[in-house]
C-alpha cells in the first residue's frame, strides 16, 4: 500500500484539518515566499538568456520551489546540503549571491571554478553546500559518507541529499540507503518526485506505488509529502532532521511535485508528455498556493506582491 500523502495546504491554499504553521513565524514564512518568487523569476530570466544565446545551458526548478526551499529551511547553517542540479533555492537560502551565480553561469573571471564547470554546476563549501554533478545519484553516497563521519566524530551535523525520482533507480541510491540504514547515519534523503526522469515517467521506473515505500527495505522510515506545500515539506523535513540529530537514523522523504518546464534547456517536454498533464499541475503551483494562504491570513497583500515583483525584477537585472 502506498504511503499517504502528508498535506497542510491544499491546492487552493486552504489549511487542511487543524495543522498550520509548523514552527514558522509569519516573518520567516514571508521571507521563504519571497525567496520562492526570486527563485522562480531567476529561472525564467535565465531560460530567456539561454534562448538569446547568452548562456550555454540552464537547469531550472519551476514548479518545485516548495520542495527545495521548504526542506532547506529545516536545516541548521552547518548542516550539509548535497544538491542535485535544481537546488538553487537552497543555495540562495544559505546566502549564495545572484552575482556569484551569474558569474558561474557566464563563466566570468570571478567564477569560483574559473569556468571549468558547465553552468548550474557550482560549489559553495563555505556555505556547507557541496559541488554539483550531472551524474545521476552520485551525491547520495557523498551525503551518507559525511553523515557517517559526523556520527564518528560525535558532531551534531546532519546531511541532506537531494535527488530526483530517477536517482532511486541507481545503485548509488541502493548502496547509500543500505549503509545509512545499517549504521543509523544522520542523513535525510529528499527525493523530488517530479514525475519524470527526463522522458521516463515514474510509473516505468519502479513497481512500488510510492517511492517512499523503498525506505522500509533499508530499515528506516519513509514519508510521502505534498511537495508543492511548503508548510508540509518544512514540517516533515524538520521532523526527519531532528530524528537524525538524535541518533535515530535516516529518513526518506518523497516530495510529490512536478517539473513544469523541460528537464533542462536542452529538452522539449512536449515530445513525451501531454499538455493536459502539465496544465493540471499548474493549478497546483506552490508559489500561488503559499501566496493565497498568506493573503488569506492577512500576512500579505496584492499591493505588497506587486512591489515584490518589481523589486525582484530590478534585483535580477542588476
Amino acid at each position: 500500500m502506498a504511503n499517504p500523502i502528508v498535506q497542510i495546504l491544499d491546492s487552493e491554499g486552504a489549511v487542511q484539518g487543524k495543522d498550520e504553521l509548523p514552527g514558522l513565524n509569519s516573518q520567516r514564512l514571508i521571507k521563504l515566499y519571497c525567496l520562492m518568487l526570486l527563485n522562480r523569476r531567476v529561472d525564467e530570466r535565465m531560460i530567456t538568456l539561454h534562448r538569446q544565446g547568452r548562456i550555454g545551458f540552464y537547469v531550472g526548478s519551476i514548479g518545485e520551489e516548495a520542495s527545495i526551499i521548504g526542506s532547506a529551511a529545516a536545516l541548521q547553517p552547518t548542516d550539509w546540503v548535497f544538491p542535485c542540479y535544481r537546488e538553487l533555492g537552497a543555495a540562495l537560502l544559505r546566502g549564495f549571491s545572484l552575482e556569484s551565480f551569474c558569474n558561474q553561469l557566464f563563466g566570468t573571471s570571478k567564477d569560483a571554478t574559473k569556468g571549468r564547470q558547465m553552468p548550474n554546476h557550482y560549489a559553495i563549501p563555505e556555505l556547507f553546500y557541496s559541488s554539483i554533478s550531472s551524474c545521476v545519484g552520485t551525491q547520495i553516497p557523498h551525503a551518507t559518507g559525511v553523515a557517517i563521519a559526523a556520527k564518528i566524530t560525535k558532531s551534531s551535523d546532519v546531511a541532506l541529499a537531494y535527488f530526483g525520482d530517477g536517482a532511486t533507480s541507481t545503485g548509488d541510491f541502493h548502496a547509500s540507503c543500505n549503509l545509512a540504514g545499517s549504521m543509523k547515519a544522520p542523513v535525510v534523503f529528499l527525493c523530488r518526485n517530479n514525475q519524470w526522469a527526463i522522458s521516463v515517467p515514474v510509473q516505468k521506473q519502479t513497481a512500488v506505488k510510492s517511492l517512499s515505500e523503498k525506505a522500509a527495505g533499508y530499515g528506516f522510515d519513509g514519508v510521502c509529502v505534498d511537495g508543492n506545500d511548503l508548510l508540509a515539506v518544512y514540517r516533515e523535513t524538520l521532523s526527519a532532521v531532528e530524528k537524525a540529530r538524535k541518533g535515530e537514523g535516516p529518513t526518506l522523504i518523497e516530495a510529490l511535485t512536478y517539473r513544469l518546464e523541460g528537464h533542462s534547456t536542452s529538452d522539449d517536454p512536449r515530445v513525451y508528455r501531454s499538455e493536459e498533464e502539465t496544465l493540471l499541475w499548474r493549478t497546483r503551483d506552490p508559489l500561488k498556493r503559499l501566496r493565497t494562504y498568506l493573503i488569506h491570513k492577512g500576512l500579505w497583500s496584492e499591493k505588497q506582491d506587486d512591489k515584490l515583483e518589481a523589486d525582484t525584477k530590478k534585483r535580477i537585472l542588476e
